[in-house]
């Protein structure tokens, strides 16, 4: 591809996790295909799915066969024709959405936490929704956990916070979530949230919607900078 267009294009290869172009679009995961600032492809575009999120369709999938390298190049090409001739408008319309592995839509299932209570969501609507998935072996997630008991109190009905355990055992789970005393719905994730979000395994991560149940943020960590930077989101959000 570098050569049919006689040197005026150049490829670069960054690692995963070194790229500012990467980080800055919103990129989390591989293989990505950029032109400039142009996404063109994402791993789902090759088939390339996280466990629950889908069957492993993709524009370009199956890879390796003939017919999905000719509609990649030309899709490729298209891009590059574009920006080399300064439209770099029509360029950006063509681009896919980043594939961050968060969904973008609060899933519409039942939840019902340690307590017995089922969450539906009539009882989500109109309201923000802030789903933590922690673990018990996770020193950081209970950082995180005590901040979600005051982001509760802050702002009460306003905000829904579900704290869902991932490879943790149930027992543990409920003795720990009575030791904090916390004003979150706690529960375990299940096979059915499994396939509603993804196979989120790194902890603590916090994903954020909004009223519409539109996804909003997404935040991985327990550290004092990320907390501040999910209460100004937080915030923005409810004002």
């Amino acid at each position: 591809m570098v050569q049919e267009f006689d040197g005026a294009v150049r490829f670069v290869e960054e690692n995963y996790g070194d790229s500012e172009r990467a980080a800055r679009l919103g990129i989390k995961r591989y293989p990505a295909i950029l032109v400039d600032d142009v996404i063109v492809a994402t791993p789902k575009d090759f088939g390339f799915y996280g466990k629950g999120e889908g069957d492993g369709d993709g524009r370009y999938a199956p890879l390796r066969s003939e017919a999905s390298h000719t509609r990649f190049r030309a899709d490729l090409a298209k891009v590059i024709t574009l920006l080399l001739a300064g439209r770099t408008t029509d360029a950006q319309a063509l681009a896919v959405p980043p594939d961050t592995g968060e969904v973008q839509t609060l899933p519409q299932i039942p939840f019902t936490d340690l307590s017995g209570r089922t969450v539906s969501a009539a009882d989500l609507a109109g309201k923000v929704v802030l789903v933590d998935f922690w673990a018990t072996w996770c020193p950081p997630c209970r950082g995180t956990l005590a901040w979600l008991g005051k982001v509760k109190e802050t702002y009460g009905d306003r905000v829904v916070v579900l704290a869902l355990a991932v490879e943790s055992d149930e027992a543990e789970v409920r003795r720990m979530s009575e030791s904090l005393r916390l004003p979150l719905h706690f529960g375990m994730r299940t096979p059915e949230i499994l396939r509603a979000f993804g196979d989120v395994s790194a902890v603590p991560t916090l994903l954020v919607y909004d009223r519409q149940g539109r996804h909003a943020g997404a935040f991985y960590g327990s550290t004092q900078e990320i907390h501040q930077e999910a209460d100004a989101r937080l915030a923005s959000l409810i004002k």
